[in-house]
């Protein structure tokens, strides 16, 4: 009786790192069919005084890919980061349910945007590209149990602005103009672009959004 050999995976070894823990990106790079590694970057996020929300946005996903790639030298490095603006600031993750709670019903009843920047590093830490992509998402009225009750799930109180558009804040969505993904967490098509110029990105079946 002839044996079976186990199957190989001859796909190339994942070439770039995800300078991220986040799991939506992960889900987001993974559905398309894409091979990285992903490793959480310890870089401060804090806002310094004055700062814009969208230079916050771009300065801190640059300092998470640079923070990684200083750890792992010779690698190319995604980084980003996603804030939710309204009134010209920017709302990261709450720092607790409370927080949350305040966060969700500033965003009630009314428009606000999401922005998402991103830094691609070469192994020599040149940044191949940096951009920052932007969506409005409208909000209808959201009742103050309705907003209790979302929190007590604890889904909020990992993401920027207290709320997962693709969990159940999603119920709480009048309109969307722009990217999905980019309010999720990473801009999927323009990611692409910045990872095909690379020759990273594989060639394989994505999802659309």
């Amino acid at each position: 009786m002839r044996c079976l050999e186990p199957q190989r995976d001859h796909r190339p070894p994942a070439s770039w790192i995800l300078a991220s823990g986040s799991p939506r990106r992960v889900e987001l790079l993974r559905a398309a069919g894409q091979r990285f590694e992903a490793e959480p970057s310890h870089a401060d996020e804090a806002r310094r005084s004055g700062e814009g929300a969208l230079h916050f946005a771009a300065r801190v996903a640059e300092e998470k890919a640079r923070e990684v790639a200083a750890r792992r030298p010779g690698r190319w490095v995604l980084g980003a980061d996603t804030v939710v603006i309204v009134d010209g600031e920017a709302l990261g993750k709450p720092r607790d349910g409370a927080d949350a709670i305040a966060m969700l019903a500033r965003l009630s009843d009314r428009a606000h945007e999401v922005a998402t920047a991103f830094v691609l590093l070469d192994p020599r830490g040149a940044t191949l590209a940096l951009r920052v992509v932007r969506s409005k998402v409208v909000f209808r009225r959201l009742g103050a149990q309705e907003i209790a009750a979302y929190v007590a799930t604890g889904e909020p109180l990992d993401k920027a602005g207290a709320y997962a558009i693709q969990g159940g804040a999603a119920a709480f969505v009048v309109s969307l103009h722009g990217s999905l993904s980019n309010v999720i967490g990473l801009p999927m098509d323009e990611v692409e672009e910045a990872l095909r110029q690379a020759g990273l990105w594989s060639a394989e079946t994505r999802q659309r959004r």
